[in-house]
């Protein structure tokens, strides 16, 4: 009876090269991913970051400004103004192909970093003020004579952006060459979530201060989590679909390292920046005062871009743009890329659409 059953099945249908290839390849890639998940699991190796040969030019209490150095092919060098607090800035510099700093670099641009710092307790004094009219122009001095250009061009990312536009409008003696506004907020009334969280009727920043001093790394690492809440969900999603590939794993270990370890905010850094910024916008506004000078974005009189990004919630474009609108100058442009707030500076999408447009309009004008 077993025999007549099997013999009145009817024949499988035979599978096409091309599906019995698919087989093989996602085969070997499902072995793949066992190998690297077990070494990552079992071996775990500490990622390499900062790969692109630096200098330290300067050094003022926790801050320092480094130097790369180029063929400097480019005449006017470039001075970097990341956000104070929340993340590290290497960042910037991730890894090999994989690093904005690199990029310029190769392009001949001499490029300075300001690094900064990890601010502790005892710095809980910190303005913002402070970071804008003491640090800063230190840091920009220093690098202008290390590179013996007559001017300089000066780009901010995020936080950098309005501490760098509060800088070079209250400091006219700076020679400016350009300005760039990379995912930088400028008319707060446009911030998203973060300005909702803020507002005054909802945070009490002064309390908040008074209690706790430091902003503590976890507080501020759960205000950016919250902000994307299914993030870790879908980021080890994506590991796992592409757990075969060794140059994703190596570079997802890289971001990883750097997506988890938050800085904390000096406590009246952290008063300023909520109650100036969010809660009254006095930067769009004109009314912000910093050194007995005011803060008049109309004085930015040198070429400016502004670039957002299309899916940023931390600083959305509709924050970034009004830079444009208020500057004065004719040669300013805004630019909208596609990805996020990080991924307009790192990952493969930075890489092939933003680094090279910023890269291009600055040569252009240097």
């Amino acid at each position: 009876m077993k025999d007549e059953l099997f013999t009145m099945m009817g024949e499988m249908p035979a599978m096409s090269p091309e599906l019995l290839a698919r087989m093989r390849e996602e085969a070997n890639r499902n072995l793949l991913r066992m190998k690297h998940f077990g070494e990552m699991v079992m071996n775990p190796k500490e990622p390499k970051v900062g790969p692109t040969p630096r200098q330290e030019i300067f050094r003022t209490n926790k801050s320092r400004l480094w130097r790369y150095e180029s063929r400097r092919t480019i005449r006017t060098p470039l001075l970097f103004v990341p956000n104070l607090g929340i993340s590290r800035p290497y960042i910037f510099d991730l890894m090999p192909k994989g690093s904005f700093v690199e990029h310029m670099t190769a392009l001949g641009f001499d490029f300075y970093l300001v690094d900064w710092g990890v601010f502790g307790e005892e710095d809980n004094g910190l303005t913002v003020e402070d970071a804008v009219t003491k640090i800063l122009p230190r840091l920009a001095r220093k690098a202008l004579e290390s590179s013996g250009a007559s001017e300089m061009s000066v780009l901010g990312y995020c936080m950098g952006a309005p501490l760098s536009a509060s800088f070079v409008t209250t400091h006219p003696d700076f020679p400016l060459k350009n300005y760039i506004d990379m995912a930088g907020p400028i008319d707060f009334a446009h911030v998203g979530l973060f300005g909702k969280w803020l507002a005054p009727g909802v945070f009490d920043v002064d309390k908040y201060v008074d209690t706790l001093g430091t902003i503590p790394a976890e507080m501020v690492k759960m205000g950016f989590k919250l902000l994307k809440p299914t993030m870790d969900v879908s980021t080890n999603l994506n590991l796992w679909w592409n757990l075969w590939n060794p140059d994703y794993v190596s570079g997802f270990n890289a971001l990883n390292k750097w997506a988890n370890e938050y800085l904390p905010f000096p406590g009246e850094f952290f008063r300023q920046w909520v109650r100036d910024f969010y809660q009254q916008n006095k930067l769009i506004k004109g009314e912000l005062v910093m050194g007995g000078r005011r803060v008049d974005l109309r004085e930015i009189r040198c070429p400016v871009l502004a670039v957002g990004a299309k899916e940023d919630n931390i600083a959305p474009p509709a924050c970034v743009k009004p830079l444009i609108d208020v500057v004065s100058t004719r040669d300013k442009e805004y630019v909208e890329l596609s990805g996020g707030h990080i991924s307009l500076i790192a990952g493969r999408g930075a890489s092939v659409h933003c680094w090279p447009k910023v890269a291009s309009w600055l040569a252009a004008r240097s």
